[in-house]
């Protein structure tokens, strides 16, 4: 099964909206931060130049605010995978409090054509969704 990745990010003047919290436009582009993070760790003994990543579809629940100077914690996981599709799911907290809880669907494209391509067990496995 897929194991949770996180990394840490503290609140920025420049995440922040005229109601002084962290702008939800913000919170999409951490996602991208965190997946394209977590996939190059995967991905670090045995890359894959032959294959992209692009969204197709974000679902995002925001919960509760984070503001200046605040700590947010931002985990990921693999979902179910596949076809050409992979669910990402990420989860940014503030200590124990769940900000945003979000699912991605990510499409794999052939690096040099952009054309979906079907995800294979040697990807399955980097993505730890098979042992």
């Amino acid at each position: 099964m897929s194991k949770d990745f996180s990394i840490n990010i503290t609140v920025t003047l420049n995440d922040l909206d005229t109601l002084n919290h962290v702008n939800n436009a913000v919170y999409v582009q951490w996602m991208e931060v965190v997946a394209t993070k977590h996939w190059a760790y995967l991905t670090t003994q045995n890359p894959f130049p032959n294959y992209i990543w692009v969204v197709m579809k974000h679902e995002i629940d925001y919960k509760n605010q984070a503001f200046l100077g605040d700590e947010i914690t931002a985990k990921t996981w693999v979902g179910e995978t596949k076809g050409f599709t992979s669910v990402r799911h990420i989860a940014f907290y503030k200590g124990d409090i769940l900000l945003v809880a979000a699912k991605t669907i990510w499409a794999m494209l052939d690096a040099t054509t952009q054309k979906p391509v079907r995800i294979r067990e040697n990807v399955l496995k980097v993505l730890q969704i098979i042992d």
